[in-house]
């Protein structure tokens, strides 16, 4: 008959201790938590400091995925066209987010350092097409000083000296290259030009 009375009361009390303890309830989206300096979040693609891209389209990141979620389609750059130093660039390269498990072993695969992983972690979206992240989304943006890809390299340098730090920003006068599509002459791309234009 004492036990009967006693089990509610001693629930009551723990519930009583409770109630006067600090919330460890985070008021997320309103608050958000900042995460630690190597947290492993959205990837990023990286440019040299004149702009051109570091990828060089090896798929070394893709080989690695345990999960499978990186594609990677490399093309060769030419002197019309160059998207890197190297002779190749990543024409396609899309990571999906419904499979990647950010576990950072394309980042570690990566021999030139163009996949780093940023602290962005808000990845959800309303559709599944929409977690299938382009090189165009994955390219980190042009800060001063850096001239979007297509564009020559630093006269006088070659690959190995962008890899070695040693152009720090574009060459005086670079301009940005047509990008002709594959197949495509530059000539083809002018004509069609001047018809969108009549």
């Amino acid at each position: 008959m004492v036990s009967d009375f006693q089990n509610p009361v001693a629930g009551f009390g723990v519930t009583f201790k409770a109630m006067f303890k600090k919330r460890l309830t985070e008021q997320y989206p309103e608050e958000k938590k900042p995460t630690a300096p190597r947290f492993h979040g959205r990837h990023q693609l990286n440019r040299h400091p004149d702009g051109l891209e570091k990828c060089v389209g090896c798929e070394l990141c893709a080989w690695a995925c345990p999960a499978d979620a990186i594609y990677v389609e490399g093309a060769d750059n030419t002197d019309e066209e160059r998207y890197s130093p190297g002779e190749r660039y990543g024409r396609v390269y899309q990571i999906n987010y419904l499979r990647c498990i950010l576990c950072g072993l394309c980042v570690e695969a990566c021999p030139t350092r163009a996949l780093t992983m940023t602290n962005e972690y808000e990845l959800a979206d309303r559709s599944r097409a929409s977690l299938i992240y382009t090189k165009e989304e994955l390219l980190a943006g042009l800060q001063d000083g850096m001239v979007d890809t297509p564009h020559a390299i630093y006269p006088g340098m070659d690959e190995q000296d962008y890899y070695r730090g040693l152009v720090t920003e574009a060459a005086p006068g670079t301009t940005r290259q047509a990008a002709v599509s594959k197949g495509e002459t530059l000539s083809d791309q002018a004509a069609g030009n001047e018809e969108v234009q009549a």
